[in-house]
């Protein structure tokens, strides 16, 4: 059945500049959600099992927000290096991505980042952007990137109300216009992409004029929209970084390690406090309309795919050798603080196995249950908790 408004209230919907089909093409596309370094981690598993059924390499394109954006562009980066065998299997994934985002995750980068903010030339968003060029990136810009498949890091554009979206072949806000094979730093496009309001956000560009190609914005391409960016987090607009997959890709996996928050009986009262616990519950609230809508857009059959999440249940699957996730452990995990603040090894490795599991459970379950697949087996032997 083609997608269409008409039939469906999708999680996504189509804006001026969209093609005019509403047919997504054939491929797959791979959405990584937010959450700090729990998501970082979390979709380290995901990748790591998506790579042992044959599946990484068969991805069109990633789209990330926040802290999956890290993890992502750690594997585009690394993508070169990546020997694939016969079966599309890379045989050095471990070496090539785990080492570096299990260093990154001995860092706390927020705590640091907002104390330099605060006392030395630079915004807090600056700092964060030079803790991934130290501990990441290097002088890796978005041309570094492989042309195949297509990295997509979302941030949010707080003048235009709109997706920015940094890629290889452009930056892009479909209001504002397009940059053309852009030399940005990926350390600056991922800490776009995870300026987490309101204390690591916002980070501002600085562009020429002419930087951008003329009429490819739809209403805002003028000064000063075209002169400065003021961007934060991509959770704020697309909190799954569905929007770039969904509109493109018959086939998409979501991979949501959002938060989920309790009841707060003492809710802070100080405006940093306050405003972050708005800020979540509204996450929160979004978060599930677009898993509904998700869901059930499956269930309809507008798209092929599998979606999981970090409070998922493992045994809903119903798989008779899903691995042991009992959900009294895995919601500890779930509950670990959206921060970029160090880890230690023992929590990384149980984040890494959970999101290997989950994904595995989906996969199987949903996209390809061939008996000859590979059986999980947890990366660590510390297994969930």
């Amino acid at each position: 059945m083609a997608y269409s408004a008409a039939n469906l209230e999708a999680p996504v919907a189509k804006i001026a500049t969209d093609p005019g089909a509403d047919q997504p093409r054939a491929g797959i596309a791979l959405c990584l959600s937010g959450g700090g370094y729990r998501a970082m981690l979390f979709h380290v598993g995901v990748l790591w099992r998506l790579n042992e059924l044959g599946y990484l390499s068969k991805i069109a394109r990633f789209s990330s927000v926040s802290g999956g954006s890290i993890t992502a562009a750690v594997l585009g980066v690394g993508w070169g290096q990546l020997a694939f065998d016969g079966s599309g299997i890379a045989t050095n994934f471990r070496d090539a991505v785990v080492g570096a985002v299990r260093s990154m995750a001995s860092h706390t980068v927020d705590e640091w980042s907002i104390l330099k903010g605060i006392f030395s030339p630079g915004s807090i968003a600056d700092k964060v952007a030079g803790a991934y060029r130290k501990h990441l990136f290097g002088d890796a810009t978005l041309q570094s990137l492989p042309d195949s498949p297509r990295f997509v890091f979302n941030a949010t554009n707080i003048q235009s109300k709109a997706l920015c979206r940094f890629s290889k072949p452009y930056m892009w806000d479909y209001r504002v216009g397009k940059v053309a094979n852009p030399t940005l730093d990926i350390a600056v496009a991922v800490a776009a992409s995870s300026a987490f309001p309101p204390v690591l956000s916002p980070l501002t560009l600085e562009f020429k004029e002419t930087d951008f190609v003329p009429n490819t914005g739809l209403d805002l391409q003028f000064p000063p929209y075209t002169t400065k960016m003021v961007l934060t987090d991509g959770g704020v607009y697309d909190n799954l970084g569905l929007e770039t997959a969904w509109k493109n890709y018959q086939t998409v996996l979501v991979s949501d390690a959002g938060g989920m928050y309790a009841p707060e009986p003492n809710p802070k009262h100080d405006w940093i406090g306050h405003t972050k616990r708005v800020t979540d519950l509204i996450d929160n609230q979004v978060r599930s309309l677009r898993k509904r809508q998700v869901i059930d857009s499956f269930k309809a059959r507008a798209r092929t795919g599998a979606y999981w999440g970090i409070w998922t249940e493992i045994g809903d699957y119903q798989l008779p050798d899903a691995l042991p996730a009992p959900p009294d452990k895995t919601h500890i995990l779930a509950t670990t603080e959206t921060r970029l603040k160090a880890l230690d090894a023992e929590l990384q490795e149980k984040l890494i196995n959970w999101g290997y599991a989950v994904c595995d459970a989906a996969m199987r379950k949903h996209v390809n249950a061939a008996p000859e697949l590979p059986r999980p087996v947890f990366p660590y032997p510390v297994g969930v908790g």
